[in-house]
C-alpha cells in the first residue's frame, strides 16, 4: 500500500519580478512556477488548487467569510511492505515500554562512597543509595559516630 504525506501552503497572491516579465499575468505565472519548483525540489508532487472559505472578525462582534487559494502538495513514504513495517492505525499503535524491574540488592557487598566514580551500567548489580550500608537480613546496620561534635541543646 502507498502511502503519502502532504503539504498546504498558500498560493502567492502577487507576481515577481523578473528580467523580461512585464506584464501583471506573466508576473504571477512567474511567482507561481518558481513556488512550484521549489517544491518539486523537495521531491513534492502538485496535486491541486483548492479556495477554501474562512470566518474571519470583522469589527467587534461582526464576522465575514472571505476565501483563502492553497496548493497542495504530496510526496510518497513508500510502500508499507517496502519499508518492512505494516501499516498501523493510532488505536493500533504500541504500548509504550515499561521499566525493568528493580535489581535486588547483593548481600553482603560494601556499599559505595561518595568519592568512588559510578560503576558501568551494565556493571550494576544493586541500587545505588549513598549513605545507606546494605546489611543481611534481620540485622540493624552498625551505627557510626554522630557528624557533629557539639551537643545537641533543647
Amino acid at each position: 500500500m502507498q502511502r503519502y504525506e502532504y503539504r498546504v501552503v498558500p498560493a502567492p497572491r502577487r507576481g515577481e519580478k523578473a528580467r523580461g516579465v512585464k506584464t501583471t499575468e506573466d508576473r504571477f505565472a512567474y511567482a507561481l512556477s518558481a513556488l512550484m519548483n521549489e517544491m518539486a525540489a523537495e521531491g513534492w508532487e502538485y496535486q491541486r488548487a483548492e479556495s477554501l472559505p474562512v470566518d474571519e472578525r470583522a469589527g467587534l462582534t461582526g464576522t465575514k467569510t472571505s476565501f483563502q487559494n492553497l496548493l497542495v502538495f504530496r510526496r510518497s513514504l513508500g510502500t508499507a511492505a517496502s519499508a518492512g513495517q505494516p501499516v498501523l492505525r493510532a488505536a493500533e499503535a504500541p504500548a509504550p515500554v515499561a521499566a525493568p524491574a528493580p535489581v535486588a540488592p547483593v548481600v553482603g557487598a560494601a556499599p559505595l562512597a561518595a568519592a568512588d566514580p559510578l560503576p558501568e551500567a551494565g556493571a550494576l548489580q544493586r541500587p545505588l543509595r549513598l549513605g545507606a550500608a546494605i546489611t543481611p537480613e534481620g540485622s540493624s546496620p552498625a551505627l557510626g559516630p554522630a557528624q557533629s561534635s557539639e551537643p545537641v541543646s533543647r
